[in-house]
Formats: structure tokens, C-alpha cells, sequence
């Protein structure tokens, strides 16, 4: 069996509210779904036949119960002690405005379990509020610096919350620490806005591409597509055109996309990227905006199977 991919972060429920007097959000109701970062992003990665494990926690509440069957039934392996009795499982309500674009206030706890590297794992995913929200954060980041010499792609997407992080100085020095420690960081433009106001796209993929480890950078730019630099590479891919329902999980699946689209390539593991020409990169993202595009045609954090993008796209 191939060795998993490890994803490190949030399981929760996201409670959804849709906007009012808009058909095409739902039913008018609020409803309860499995959701966080990197549950996401793993059922992501699983879903395009990516093996994949998570850690996280949650507990054996309805919400937990509903959250693992949820994970289970989607082939994700979960670390030991990411199921807690003992913990309650968080939640995030993600209200909808009328374009379906979500807004998010937190109730979350995070003190991960113990955290160790699979044998022959390609790549470590993690980002979001678990590398802000402590204890949780500062155990990621030190399980990162534990194996930095060790044969593995690490990736990483910061998601701003600034519900949990309202002041954007010591979040970026945050995300600069933890960028420097990564092989490929991916962010959203409205990421940059809250990180680096004033500062183009450009400008931030240049900032965190001083990093000596940092190799790639993928900024999302909502409905106009993505753009992925490096040293020696800039790639501008558009976005397809779409009715949008709602954006929840879109860079979840996007990042799910990224990782299982560089997997495919053989451009994980201890090659850590090297190699990744201009034509590698172009396909690459433009496979996780097109996986995006997919999830944001669905209600919810609902991320597409590679027959679902083959059916779709033709690839």
C-alpha cells in the first residue's frame, strides 16, 4: 500500500446558514455538515485516490459521530487519538451572502494528539487555525522542525480567520515562520488582504519565496483563476465559468487538487518539488481550480472524485 499523505488540522462540523430570500443557497434552513480545513482537504485528497491520514480532534458526540462516518466513508485514515471521548467536537458556523460567498465564526478547541511521520509519507499538509490557535499551533510547529531533514514535501495554506487571529502583524510573522519550513505555500487573495494590506500578489509569492526551503507559491484569485510562482517560473491559469452556490471548502478542494495533481507527477517525497517545470505547474493548478469550480457548484464542503473532474474537465 502506498504510504499516506499526512493532514494536520481542524474536523468539525460547519453549521450553514444560507442567505435569505436565495433559492439557490438551500432551503432557507441552516444545516450541519462535516467540514475544517484538513478534514477537507483530506476527504479531498482521498476522494481523487490520494491514500490520505489526518490528525485531528474530535469527540464521540452526534457531531463527532457524524464527522467520522463522514471520514471514514470517504477512505480517510485517522492518526491514533484523534478520536477523544473525552473532547467536544468544535463547530463553524459559515453564514452565506448573496453571491454564496461564506463568512465563518469559530467554536473550536485544539490540543492535537501526538504527531508522527508515517514511514515513506511524500507530504505533510497543514495551515488554517491549527497553526494559530494554541496549544495545537505550537505542536505543529515543532513537529515541523522535527523533520526537516527528513524525506518529505511539506505544504501549507495559512486560510486567515481573522475571527481567530484579528491582528494581522503576529499572524504574518506566524505564517512567515511556518512558510519557511515548507516546500509550497498556497494562499488566497483575500489571504493577502488581511496578511500584507497594500502588498500585491506578487510582491507577497516574492516575500515568502526568500525562504530557502519555499519552492512554490499559489495565490488564489476567486472567480479570475490562480496564478503559481517560483524562482524561475510565473503561471497565470483563468478560472472556468460557473454558477456559483457557494464557496465553502473551495480552497480546501483547490489544495486537496495541488497536492494529489504534484503526487501525480512524482514531484513529492524527497524530491521535494525539484524538477517542477512550467508546464507541470500550469497543469497543476489549473487541475485545482478546476476542482475548486466543482465544489463551488455544490452546497458545502463537498469536494469532486477524479471521475467527477474527468467527467467535468476531460482530465
Amino acid at each position: 500500500m502506498t504510504a499516506p499523505v499526512l493532514v494536520i488540522g481542524e474536523a468539525l462540523v460547519d453549521i450553514v446558514v444560507p442567505a435569505p430570500r436565495v433559492p439557490r443557497n438551500g432551503n432557507g434552513k441552516s444545516s450541519a455538515a462535516p467540514g475544517g480545513f484538513a478534514a477537507n482537504v483530506a476527504v479531498g485528497l482521498a476522494r481523487l485516490g490520494v491514500p490520505t491520514e489526518l490528525v485531528a480532534r474530535f469527540g464521540t458526540d452526534a457531531y463527532g459521530d457524524q464527522l467520522g462516518a463522514h471520514l471514514f466513508g470517504n477512505g480517510v485514515q485517522l492518526a491514533p487519538g484523534s478520536v477523544d471521548p473525552g473532547s467536544r467536537t468544535s463547530t463553524a458556523t459559515a453564514t452565506l451572502d448573496v453571491d454564496g460567498v461564506a463568512s465563518y465564526q469559530f467554536d473550536i478547541t485544539w490540543d492535537p494528539p501526538a504527531m508522527s511521520l508515517p514511514r515513506k509519507c511524500p507530504a505533510i499538509h497543514t495551515g488554517s487555525i491549527a497553526t494559530m490557535l494554541e496549544p495545537g499551533a505550537t505542536a505543529i510547529r515543532e513537529f515541523l522542525e522535527s523533520v526537516v531533514d527528513q524525506p518529505v514535501t511539506v505544504t501549507f495554506d495559512p486560510n486567515a480567520r481573522p475571527s481567530i487571529t484579528p491582528d494581522p502583524v503576529p499572524a504574518w510573522a506566524t505564517v512567515r515562520r511556518l512558510a519557511a519550513l515548507s516546500d509550497l505555500v498556497k494562499l488566497s487573495d483575500e489571504d493577502c488582504r488581511f496578511f500584507r494590506p497594500g502588498a500585491s500578489p506578487d510582491e507577497i509569492a516574492a516575500e515568502l519565496l526568500t525562504a530557502e526551503r519555499t519552492k512554490c507559491v499559489v495565490i488564489t484569485l476567486g472567480g479570475d483563476g490562480a496564478i503559481g510562482v517560483t524562482r524561475d517560473i510565473r503561471v497565470e491559469v483563468p478560472a472556468p465559468a460557473i454558477e456559483v452556490v457557494d464557496t465553502v471548502g473551495a480552497g480546501d478542494s483547490l489544495m486537496a487538487a495541488l497536492i494529489a495533481g504534484l503526487n501525480k507527477r512524482g514531484l513529492l517525497g524527497a524530491k521535494r518539488l525539484a524538477g517542477l517545470t512550467d508546464d507541470d505547474l500550469r497543469n497543476v493548478v489549473d487541475y485545482a481550480v478546476k476542482a475548486a469550480a466543482i465544489t463551488c457548484t455544490r452546497h458545502g464542503a463537498d469536494p469532486p472524485t477524479a471521475a467527477d473532474h474527468l467527467a467535468k474537465w476531460g482530465s
